[in-house]
């Protein structure tokens, strides 16, 4: 039987994840202190901070990835005019708006998607914390399991 206290701990992993807004790597650091701390007390603790936890090294695999694809498509398109050999035409180096790159469009595509993923991201923590807050052990979709 849950008591409140295991409840709220397992919420509160869940919830510790919103600490990147004023830590750096507070996603990370929140739940797996909180986990650490208390996951020999309770089973649904344990389970709770190791889907938060995992939850986070996801979304930080896919946030490299998709940086990995969508950094690239804008640099081609900064550097495309710019000359890397003779470096004495700075004269000639202009910046034209009038006509954008497929690539630029494709970069703001993935840019889009990302921004996209990141409200997804904060819909699912706020479900997973409700979801523990109710004794239940909430699946994150799309998550590695790194720990097991």
């Amino acid at each position: 039987m849950l008591d409140n206290h295991q409840k709220n701990i397992a919420t509160f992993i869940h919830l510790s994840t919103f600490a990147r807004f004023f830590i750096p790597f507070g996603n990370f650091v929140g739940p797996i202190v909180l986990w650490v701390i208390n996951k020999d007390k309770s089973e649904f603790i344990d389970a709770n901070g190791k889907q938060a936890i995992n939850f986070q090294l996801s979304i930080l695999l896919y946030a490299l990835i998709l940086g990995a694809i969508t950094v690239p498509f804008f640099l081609f398109k900064i550097f495309s005019g710019f000359d890397f050999i003779d470096f004495n035409g700075f004269n000639n180096f202009h910046i034209s708006i009038g006509k954008p790159s497929p690539l630029l469009y494709l970069g703001g595509f993935l840019g889009a998607l990302a921004i996209i993923a990141f409200i997804i991201e904060l819909v699912l923590i706020v479900k997973a914390s409700l979801k523990a807050r109710d004794g239940e052990v909430f699946k994150y979709p799309l998550t590695i399991t790194f720990l097991k």
